[in-house]
């Protein structure tokens, strides 16, 4: 099936995988989160043991979708994940999403490798190099802070994407603190600028248009 729309893929791998006991578990984390970003299994799989691409078809919502993968893995103790976006045109939509084509899914997966090799966890490819150069820059800098999440401040940060609407307080009953721990955790993982840089990848990847 041949398609000419465009569209944002990230591909992502789990960084010190092979050091866990219990698989399990950090697999359980994946699927889930996976699955909270995309219903349709077509359009998400994992591979080769702890490799994993998804589809996110509203480009606009990419980077906030790599962000909060990277919250469901950090809230496993010991473990980060390399994660890759590629926007561009889809050419061609096989049965699932290892086997769809187009620019999207070549930027994607060629960023991940470079992104081994200079042991970056997080890079945007599109075929806008002023937009790469802009966005890669924000994120290198909200990468000092998001590499640097303990599990309570990925786990806070993964339940104010779930609940972007829920007070802090009502945030609180679901984890077990009061609203004060909360709003700490909240300032300490920055979650106030990660969400400012998120207004800014959405005004960016309008030009993407």
């Amino acid at each position: 099936m041949i398609s000419n729309t465009i569209t944002s893929v990230i591909t992502g791998d789990i960084i010190k995988s092979r050091g866990q006991i219990s698989p399990e578990i950090w697999i359980k984390a994946l699927k889930d989160a996976l699955s909270y970003l995309s219903n349709d299994k077509v359009y998400w799989e994992i591979y080769r043991g702890d490799s994993f691409q998804i589809e996110i078809k509203d480009i606009h919502s990419s980077f906030i979708a790599a962000v909060y993968i990277k919250a469901c893995i950090k809230s496993i103790h010991g473990l980060d994940v390399r994660l890759a976006i590629g926007i561009g045109n889809k050419t061609y939509e096989g049965e699932n999403v290892t086997e769809s084509n187009g620019e999207a899914f070549i930027f994607s997966g060629e960023t991940l490798e470079t992104l081994k090799k200079e042991k970056q966890n997080l890079r945007i490819k599109t075929n806008n190099n002023e937009i790469d150069e802009a966005l890669n820059l924000y994120f290198k800098l909200a990468l000092i802070s998001m590499d640097s999440w303990t599990v309570n401040l990925a786990e806070i940060v993964k339940l104010s994407i779930e609940k972007p609407k829920a007070l802090q307080s009502e945030l609180g009953e679901l984890t077990g603190i009061n609203q004060n721990a909360v709003s700490t955790r909240q300032k300490r993982a920055h979650l106030d600028e990660i969400k400012e840089l998120d207004l800014m990848y959405r005004k960016k990847i309008n030009a993407l248009i």
